[in-house]
């Protein structure tokens, strides 16, 4: 009841929402999924510059939403497709090995990210031709390096 009577009094203070930020924070959870997407989307660059695993692996946790940890496969997985050279494909490759036997983005979640490449790749074939067989590559070499088990695998849609 405290708590509850606590939160009301923050809620109903003048600029509540800053005050609630500065007692209770707002990482994790209380981040914007927009916000999410441009951090996520920032830490895969930054990681394409310096090739630092690493620094990628405290920065994802930092952000502090490992439910979201999905978006992270999905925007890596695209940015290959988008990729015209062996580079992002193999450092793609190593980030996403790295973060799974370290147990900061769970099976799950790597199975989510898949799937919702999965299920988009008709429209970013519109965008990027050849996505199909980069795709189907991609897969093959996660399979092999033990990132994607073989259901998953067999998942992947094929032209």
């Amino acid at each position: 009841r405290a708590a509850l009577d606590r939160a009301t009094v923050l809620l109903s203070m003048s600029k509540g929402g800053k005050r609630i930020d500065s007692v209770w924070g707002s990482g994790g959870g209380q981040q914007s999924v927009k916000h999410l997407v441009k951090e996520i989307d920032m830490l895969l660059k930054e990681y394409l510059l310096s090739g630092d695993v690493l620094e990628a692996e405290r920065c994802l946790q930092e952000l502090e939403v490992p439910h979201f940890h999905h978006e992270l496969v999905y925007e890596a997985i695209v940015l290959v497709l988008e990729s015209t050279g062996e580079k992002t494909f193999k450092m793609i490759l190593d980030l996403l090995k790295t973060l799974l036997r370290s147990s900061v983005i769970t099976v799950d979640q790597m199975k989510r990210g898949y799937e919702r490449v999965y299920c988009e790749i008709p429209d970013i074939n519109l965008d990027v031709p050849h996505s199909y067989s980069v795709l189907e590559r991609f897969v093959e070499e996660c399979f092999q390096a033990g990132i994607i088990s073989k259901p998953l695998r067999d998942l992947c849609p094929s032209r």
